[in-house]
């Protein structure tokens, strides 16, 4: 058994490290002993699990999925070794979590520094990706999302409210002025990114609905790239209210039509199971979730 343990190790710290040279500096092993490893584990499996070249390796699809299992039992190994050395539960193994790019870079990877600061046996991995990722088929722990997803089997859990709203530089509405009304917005230009070609949907605080063109000369594919053009003066744009907070509160961008917004879309997280939730993805979600609470709002 120790003998397997060993090979599934080296096997992770060959992918991880990238080569057999950097896993045995790594294990603190000869070379030899890592090739051994990796040869008696493919011969024992029935099936080549990396691929090698002169220049690099990758796991091939078999391999990726033995990747994912493997990574699975260490880390349970890990919290029972943990639990028995010390009396007490606390969270080690790597924690994989995938993110929106804006919001996972203003919000989780503060998050996953503090926990690896917390908990000197936890590692993490964040994966910023506008897709809904496949939990299970990519090894993920949690991912966050924002707004309700359309459909999906995973477990959810509920961050933190969330609204989109209207904003702008001050400079630019210095420029071209403040709309007061949705109307007054006519002649206005608007910054988009996704979807462009539908009309953006406001509700206002009595219920009643408008929508709004917002027909853009600017557009892009990625929600940072309209977060710059908007600090930059470039126009208005329709954002998730935590992912421009930060900035309201430093003047950078100002909000408009105070009465009205895009609707709500909350922040969640996606994970596999709810049965066996691991104690790292609990605590990941309890720290995103005090995080988000203590936000301002605008």
């Amino acid at each position: 058994m120790l003998d397997d343990l060993n090979e599934l190790k080296t096997f992770r710290e060959i992918l991880h490290r990238g080569s057999l040279s950097a896993a045995a500096r790594s294990l603190g092993v000869a070379l030899t002993v890592v090739s051994k490893r990796l040869a008696t584990l493919e011969r024992r499996t029935g099936t080549r699990l990396i691929n090698r070249t002169t220049r690099a390796l990758s796991p091939t699809e078999e391999g990726a999925r033995l990747l994912v299992d493997i990574e699975r039992a260490l880390d349970a190994i890990a919290v029972g070794e943990e639990r028995l050395a010390s009396g007490r539960d606390e969270p080690v193994g790597r924690l994989r979590i995938s993110a929106p790019v804006a919001f996972g870079r203003r919000h989780v990877a503060p998050a996953l520094a503090t926990l690896v600061t917390r908990y000197p046996r936890l590692s993490a991995s964040l994966l910023l990706d506008d897709r809904l990722v496949d939990l299970v088929g990519e090894g993920i722990d949690a991912t966050i999302r924002i707004g309700l997803p359309a459909d999906s089997s995973a477990m959810m859990r509920k961050l933190a409210d969330n609204r989109r709203i209207l904003v702008a530089s001050p400079a630019y509405l210095d420029r071209a002025g403040r709309p007061s009304t949705p109307m007054e917005m006519q002649g206005h230009a608007f910054l988009r990114y996704g979807d462009a070609t539908l009309p953006w949907r406001l509700t206002g605080l009595d219920g009643e609905q408008v929508d709004i063109e917002a027909m853009a000369r600017l557009h892009a594919d990625n929600g940072d790239v309209v977060h710059d053009w908007a600090l930059a003066g470039m126009g208005i744009m329709l954002k998730s209210e935590l992912d421009v907070v930060g900035d309201m509160q430093a003047g950078l961008l100002e909000r408009l039509l105070p009465q009205w917004d895009g609707g709500q879309s909350p922040v969640v997280a996606l994970y596999p199971s709810a049965r066996h939730l691991p104690l790292k993805t609990r605590v990941f979600l309890d720290e995103m979730a005090t995080r988000l609470a203590g936000l301002p709002r605008g």
